[in-house]
């Protein structure tokens, strides 16, 4: 998959393990995240991904444990050609320094379906209409 660096010495995406689903992202500059706040964290690359497939941003769980940052669940579409940015959430009582270089988040690649919304009876479930709870804690 083509990557196009838009800020000097970001880091391309790459994976933890052999075995990883996901591509970890790098923070591109040191940003401040100001307690329990929120910030954008540009990565410095842009990615061109083929048509019918999407990038998903996840939270790496390590970061959530280890410092109390999140990032944010988003969805690239295929036709996105714009830098990536992650935003981070902090559920610290202190400031966070996030620094260059640093992992922040994990990419990944999924196939999408075309899906065509046609108003409709829809099939029976033996689920029906519960949600929100509906089987148990």
């Amino acid at each position: 998959m083509n990557v196009r660096v838009v800020r000097e010495g970001a880091a391309l995406p790459r994976r933890a393990s052999q075995g990883a689903a996901g591509h970890d992202l790098f923070a591109a500059e040191d940003v401040l995240l100001p307690a329990r706040g929120r910030v954008l964290v540009p990565t410095g690359i842009a990615i061109g991904l083929p048509p019918h497939c999407e990038a998903q941003v996840r939270p790496r769980s390590g970061l959530a444990l280890h410092e109390g940052v999140e990032a944010h669940f988003g969805t690239i579409d295929a036709d996105y050609r714009g830098e990536i940015l992650v935003l981070l959430f902090s559920l610290r009582e202190d400031d966070y320094l996030v620094h260059r270089g640093e992992r922040i988040a994990q990419l990944v690649v999924q196939p999408t379906l075309e899906a065509v919304f046609v108003e409709g009876e829809l099939d029976a479930t033996d689920r029906g209409e519960g949600g929100f709870g509906h089987t148990g804690r």
